[in-house]
């Protein structure tokens, strides 16, 4: 690597576009900055890099100790010198090298030496030179500070200054475990610290999470109670609720073996997919119950059964419906399974989570349900009165259901009205509804992000972000602490002011008003512009700035430096946008210095002895390194502040010629002044120019799109290309594969079914559940004024799975009854009415395990909300479609069965056997 690297190379186990988890901030009114810097670096981040998990300890805002040489281009010259010479002095008089050791006959001894200066002190009476035999030290010719590595890197603490301590965890690492170790590691740090150095815990990621994680296990119980509610509220029996609620912990724990089995962790996604989960499991097992509880009582006239006899009989011909309705919940989970980007590696896990709870929820139900059913329940056995009260009118309502099942029937071509206002009225929300990738999540946290013009100083840029900082200490009463500073990522012109909130339990403005609140305010400081940034719910790179990030390419450099102002007014002007930015700018000062090459030749000055001198004289170069406790640190050097104020200071630079004389380098250059690029950006390789933007209140990031897609079709001829990139690259990435997931669950979804049934007409009948779904769950969205995300994306990809079911149920006993003789329209009333109770059952179970997402009664629970509101609002509203439609369809598509003839024999087959057990 080249010698002059100026940051040491480094090897870290971290994803660098994760967010610290843990932010320290350590604070002194009476000890240097430095030396705070200095105690950071020897004693605290050393040993919290030692702590298991801990990817990299980084130290942001700190001022790390050198020793700074300053020196006077006209002392220099007084003595003959210059820069080169004063830097080869000081680098041959600071040698740390191996010296050895005496090895005598007894004893053994190793070489040593003060070849190491330490100290600025030791510095200025360096010998860097003589003249007339007179030593001339460093202090002649230059002031020696011991001075901070970075001047003009500073950070705060509300108000005090601080070295800030960033802690990223490994990837994998457990977050909670690595910043659990970190706080009880805090005390022990505390206590080697100085009496006036504090240490205090400025953010902790972990804050939300665990509220996160603590609203979904609330979310779990309260589904789970839910679930066994409306099972009780059917069955109204103790031992008969059981039955089918013991198939939750059974199914839920059995799906923990699966998490554990796949390397899983407990996170939002997996402890969301169990919760949803809670309202399948119980399906099949409510279904077998109640089939198999029609038989001790006598169904259809016939005479009580043994529980043994119902058991055997009731679970032999709800058998085949079961293992549908688990492959067909399982078959649309699969493509979750396949997509790619940021949604395939976010669900990935909630889609094995779910589809694991529903294959052992059948396994349950195909073995346990029927055992439990004969063990718990008695012949002949008295009704409580509970049971007895309410079953006239669950006996009311599936004959009236009956009668107006028969009333639609006669007029079964509104069928097709109800069907296509559905796909009408959802394709026309569809395209209306706000998108986005995900809702806005309250985290606690918002951020300033201020820059000025490019060339401001350090000095004035401080100020700035001073001012934002009182004003934000001053007017956010919500406010826990305030962290600036100033020089982020080694631009002296931007800054940052992250707020750290109080809980949103003991806030009255949530995050989004404080936003809004602050944003409006931002006006009125006109040293530079700034904008409030939230943290998104869901992003591959958390840092990645502003949610709208446009790019716009062209070969022609000049082209895009002219488009760029027209897309920059027509963006602000849009009312859709807000804060609107570019990366590539022509506003940076620059000096150029050109170089006499003839002239510089005849007085045997060469180029390179300009250029080094330039950069030993402005460019804060290392002139070497030292080493103290342990640290090694570096010795800089420039010339004084007075020295490099104005670009006239650059006539008091001298270089030596050939004949060893120093003449004024303003002798072999002339100036030129003109802006410049700060960077030059290349997008897939081709000049580029990304325009960030912030959509306003009300808006979304698919709203920002379409404005900035609108305004580069009116501005941009046909040699430019646009794309894009960060959380915009991330939402159009999402759209397009859960559309392709959707169609794709569909197709499989009617396989699977075609396979199962051996017909390519019932898939079809049962199908037609799936658009009375999707405009249930559109209008839910509309109604509740929710966004169409990836959750809600998720959830109409499930929802094909789920309304699924109680097609399957009525097409699959009408079928059963068409083979007994009947023709397809008793058979489909008759199948109707019987599988109301379990249609009705499964479905709201499924709805209630839902709820307490769509009711987003946790703190940290609004990114879930429309993944509950689309599987709550889709499953409701088809349930009470379906019950009319499908039977309709059924008949005007239903074919007879020749097929399955051989279905009847066996059926005749087994009922002889169970007669005969």
């Amino acid at each position: 690597l080249p010698s002059d690297l100026p940051v040491p190379p480094i090897y870290s186990k971290v994803n660098p576009a994760d967010a610290p988890i843990i932010t320290i901030a350590v604070t002194s009114k009476t000890v240097p900055l430095p030396r705070v810097q200095n105690l950071v670096d020897t004693r605290i981040a050393q040993k919290i890099s030692q702590l298991p998990g801990v990817g990299l300890v980084s130290i942001g805002g700190g001022q790390r100790p050198a020793v700074r040489i300053q020196a006077n281009p006209k002392a220099l010259a007084a003595y003959g010198m210059s820069l080169e010479d004063l830097r080869t002095a000081i680098a041959s008089a600071n040698v740390n090298q191996a010296k050895g050791s005496f090895d005598g006959p007894a004893r053994a001894s190793t070489i040593d030496a003060n070849d190491q200066l330490k100290s600025a002190e030791e510095y200025r009476n360096l010998v860097v030179s003589y003249e007339n035999g007179r030593p001339v030290r460093l202090s002649d010719v230059a002031d020696t500070l011991d001075d901070a590595e970075n001047s003009r890197l500073g950070a705060w603490s509300n108000e005090t200054a601080a070295v800030l301590v960033n802690i990223q965890r490994q990837p994998g690492a457990n977050v909670i475990e690595v910043v659990d170790s970190i706080k009880k590691l805090l005390p022990q740090l505390q206590a080697t610290m100085p009496g006036s150095v504090d240490i205090a815990l400025l953010t902790d990621r972990t804050t939300t999470i665990r509220a996160s994680v603590r609203d979904v296990k609330i979310e779990l119980a309260l589904a789970v109670a839910l679930v066994v509610m409306v099972i009780f509220l059917f069955l109204r029996s103790a031992s008969a609720t059981v039955i089918p609620s013991v198939a939750v912990p059974v199914s839920l724990v059995g799906t923990f073996g699966v998490m554990y089995l796949c390397g899983f962790s407990i996170n939002n996604l997996t402890l969301m997919a169990l919760t949803i989960a809670t309202g399948f499991v119980v399906d099949d097992a409510i279904v077998m119950i109640e089939n198999v509880s029609r038989y001790i009582e006598g169904a259809d006239g016939s005479p009580p059964m043994s529980p043994m006899e119902a058991a055997l009989k009731g679970s032999e011909q709800i058998g085949f419906t079961i293992i549908s309705l688990t492959v067909s919940l399982i078959a649309v989970l699969i493509p979750l399974l396949f997509m790619g980007d940021v949604v395939g590696r976010l669900f990935r896990e909630f889609g094995i989570v779910v589809a694991g709870a529903v294959l052992i929820s059948a396994f349950v139900s195909l073995t346990l349900t029927p055992v439990l059913n004969v063990k718990l329940t008695r012949s002949n056995h008295k009704h409580s009165w509970f049971y007895r009260v309410t079953e006239p009118f669950f006996a009311g309502m599936e004959s009236g259901y009956e009668k107006w099942l028969n009333g639609f029937l006669s007029v079964r071509w509104v069928a097709f009205i109800i069907i296509a206002v559905s796909i009408g009225s959802a394709a026309l929300i569809g395209l209306t509804i706000q998108q986005e990738l995900a809702p806005q999540e309250d985290r606690n946290q918002l951020r300033i992000n201020p820059t000025a013009a490019e060339g401001t100083s350090y000095d004035y840029m401080d100020g700035y972000v001073e001012k934002l900082t009182r004003f934000v200490l001053d007017s956010v009463p919500e406010l826990r602490t305030a962290v600036s500073n100033t020089g982020r990522g080694g631009s002296p012109n931007s800054g940052s002011v992250k707020m750290n909130l109080w809980d949103k339990s003991l806030r009255t403005r949530s995050q989004e008003e404080i936003a809004e609140y602050i944003t409006a305010n931002l006006p009125r400081f006109s040293e530079g512009r700034a904008f409030v940034s939230q943290e998104p719910t869901i992003a591959v790179n958390r840092r990645s700035g502003q949610p709208v990030q446009f790019v716009i390419q062209n070969n022609d450099f000049e082209k895009l430096k002219a488009a760029i102002p027209k897309m920059e007014e027509a963006a602000r002007n849009s009312g859709v946008l807000q804060n609107v930015d570019v990366n590539l700018k022509f506003n940076k000062p620059e000096l150029l210095v050109k170089i006499n090459r003839l002239k510089a030749t005849q007085l045997g000055v060469s180029v390179q002895d300009i250029s080094q001198t330039l950069q030993l004289a402005y460019s804060n170069l290392r002139f070497g390194y030292f080493m103290k406790e342990g640290k090694q640190y570096q010795v800089m050097g420039q010339v004084t502040r007075v020295n490099r104020d104005d670009p006239d200071d650059l006539k008091k630079l001298y270089v030596r010629t050939a004949s060893n004389e120093l003449i004024s380098i303003d002798n072999v250059i002339t100036l030129e002044e003109s802006v410049t690029p700060p960077s030059l950006y290349h997008y897939n390789r081709y000049k580029s120019a990304t325009l960030t933007a912030t959509p306003v209140a009300g808006k979304t990031i698919g709203d920002g799109i379409e404005t900035m897609k609108e305004i580069a079709a009116a501005q941009l001829d046909d040699t430019f290309s646009t794309d894009l990139s960060g959380p915009s690259r991330d939402f159009a990435e999402s759209s397009g594969n859960t559309s392709f997931a959707f169609i794709l669950a569909l197709v499989l979804i009617y396989l699977v079914l075609a396979a199962q049934f051996e017909s390519f007409i019932d898939p079809f009948i049962i199908m037609f559940t799936v658009p009375l779904a999707i405009c249930g769950a559109f209008l839910c969205l509309f109604i509740f004024d929710q966004t169409f995300n990836i959750f809600s994306q998720i959830g109409m990809i499930m929802l094909i799975g789920l309304v699924t079911k109680n097609g399957i149920l009525i097409v699959e006993f009408a079928n059963q009854k068409r083979l007994e003789g009947l023709n397809k329209f008793d058979a489909v009333v008759e199948a109707s009415r019987l599988r109301l109770r379990p249609i009705l059952m499964t479905s709201l179970a499924m709805a209630t395990g839902s709820l307490p997402l769509a009711l987003s009664l946790g703190q940290s629970s609004s990114s879930r909300m429309p993944l509950g509101i689309v599987i709550v609002g889709g499953v409701m509203f088809s349930l009470v479609l379906t019950l009319f439609v499908v039977p309709a369809m059924f008949t005007y598509l239903s074919r007879q069965k020749k097929a399955h003839a051989h279905m009847e024999e066996q059926m005749l087959q087994a009922e002889t056997k169970s007669l005969s057990v």
